[in-house]
């Protein structure tokens, strides 16, 4: 566990990774959905 000193580095990484993590569900579900546009068509 993070010490003291260290939680507030521990909360901004942890916060950086959620984005980058939101960010890349929208971008693949973005890009299945068109794959499977390509495919119906």
């Amino acid at each position: 566990m993070a010490s003291g000193n260290d939680m507030k580095a521990a909360t901004q990484t942890y916060g950086g990774f959620l984005t980058l993590v939101k960010i890349g569900t929208v971008a693949s579900v973005i890009v299945a959905a068109f794959v499977v546009l390509l495919i119906a068509s």
